[in-house]
């Protein structure tokens, strides 16, 4: 019997609706920054030195719930199993989604202070940054589990694809919301509808998580063997499915071992692995991106339609990575795409510096958006999903997607101290980050192509 791809492509395509999330949810941001600091009045007359702080800290919020989320997903996913933690997740989006569109909702009514809506904003967002903190490291941990080895790498990384495709949606969403509409509208009611606008795809991720299985290496784990090798039979067929359980039943005797029980190499190679994927400034990008292209002359719907432009590229070149990291394997693709992100950020420094500002930029950003999604958009979750050890898995992961989010609040939240200071030194400190990336990768990451889940421990022993 010969693999079941429709019934493996069903389960990826509704663990991937956790992936859109992710991407949806904090790309959302993008199109109500300046809606925000209008409505929040975040302002030098109402904040003083701080309306800086204040307004980089509402943007970035979020985060800090995806550095929780990031850092308890270990803890869910090995006491709940991978379904259930996806599932939580799906009702903190919900919840988010609302809350941030009406933050006077249950507690507060329209007559509150603003300073006191603010704070309830951010905690709605936080709420929702644990949602994508859990669905960021469960989301690629499941579709790893139940994936077969020889294309787990092109599945894990539609996770990424979803990512993007939620960011481009959003970027579409917000822009027909504000399309044609009274500024004065946008600042009241227009971003409220951006928050609101997730919701729907929220409830449709938490209905059909209820429609998969849980994944087998998580009953192995539990000792549920018979269902385990039902899930399997069903993905391999029956000969394959007994073979994969008995390499699983190798590497699980022990349940779960001590997350340094194959030493702080494998775990300081996946804590780098989320560092660098931030520190390349990837998310500045994604997050800031209409008011960068104000910021470089374009007007508001001429930046609105370019960051659209950027999500399209992002797409394309997603794809590209998904159909080529089982072939050409995990390490060449990374390298690639960490030199085409540091010709990109050197170039936007070097244009920034001598303020040419123009379609000249837009194309170095767009070359530098482009690496990063053929690299280590896609690539970094293949690896931190199947880099580690069975027994260690949950944990580990928990430990390296949490310092993901600690990288990418910090990067976000001082994007525009750092602007302010000097947009041309910000560029280059990104590109000196994408030829370090590169020489990490270089030196330290092994190549796992085509290595079983349970390879991995034979790898770091």
């Amino acid at each position: 019997m010969k693999q079941n791809k429709f019934f493996i492509i069903g389960i990826t395509l509704v663990a991937t609706l956790g992936g859109l999330l992710f991407g949806y949810d904090t790309a959302v941001i993008s199109g109500a920054v300046d809606p925000l600091k209008a409505f929040f009045q975040l302002d030098a007359e109402h904040y003083g030195n701080l309306a800086t702080f204040y307004h980089g800290a509402t943007v970035s919020s979020a985060l800090l719930g995806c550095i929780l989320g990031g850092a308890i997903s270990g803890i869910f996913a090995t006491r709940f199993g991978r379904k259930k933690s996806l599932i939580i997740a799906s009702i903190l989006f919900f919840i988010s989604a609302v809350g941030s569109g009406y933050p006077e909702m249950i507690f507060f009514n329209s007559g509150t202070a603003i300073s006191t809506l603010l704070v309830s904003f951010n905690v709605y967002r936080i709420i929702g940054g644990i949602g994508v903190g859990l669905a960021s490291a469960i989301c690629p941990m499941y579709i790893a589990e139940m994936a077969p080895a020889e294309i787990r790498g092109k599945l894990v990384s539609w996770n990424q694809f979803a990512i993007i495709f939620g960011m481009l949606i959003v970027y579409f969403v917000n822009y027909f919301i504000v399309f044609g509409k009274d500024p004065v509208w946008i600042n009241a009611t227009g971003w409220r509808q951006m928050f609101l606008s997730e919701s729907l795809v929220a409830a449709t991720f938490g209905i059909l998580l209820f429609l998969v299985p849980e994944t087998p290496r998580y009953l192995a784990l539990i000792h549920n063997d018979n269902k385990a090798l039902s899930i399997l039979t069903k993905i391999n067929g029956v000969e394959k499915a007994k073979e994969i359980l008995a390499e699983i039943k190798e590497t699980v005797h022990e349940k779960v071992e001590h997350v340094l029980t194959y030493g702080w190499k494998v775990l300081i190679i996946g804590i780098l692995l989320s560092v660098f994927q931030q520190a390349v400034g990837i998310n500045v990008v994604l997050y800031y991106a209409p008011t960068i292209f104000k910021g470089l002359g374009f007007g508001n719907d001429a930046a609105m339609w370019q960051t659209v432009i950027m999500g399209i590229v992002n797409i394309i070149f997603t794809l590209v990575a998904i159909f080529t990291v089982d072939k050409f394997g995990r390490k060449p693709l990374l390298i690639i795409g960490s030199t085409g992100m540091a010709i990109g950020m050197f170039a936007i420094g070097a244009l920034a510096h001598f303020q040419i500002i123009g379609v000249s930029t837009l194309i170095f950003i767009v070359i530098y958006t482009a690496a990063f999604m053929m690299s280590w958009g896609p690539i970094c979750w293949v690896l931190i999903s199947e880099i580690f050890p069975n027994t260690i898995r949950g944990k580990a992961v928990a430990i390296a997607v949490a310092a993901q989010w600690i990288a990418n609040f910090v990067v976000s939240s001082t994007f525009p101290s750092l602007e302010a200071f000097s947009i041309t030194f910000t560029y280059v400190l990104y590109g000196v980050m994408s030829v370090l990336s590169a020489l990490f990768v270089w030196k330290m990451v092994p190549e796992t192509k085509g290595k079983t889940l349970e390879d991995m421990s034979k790898l770091w022993k």
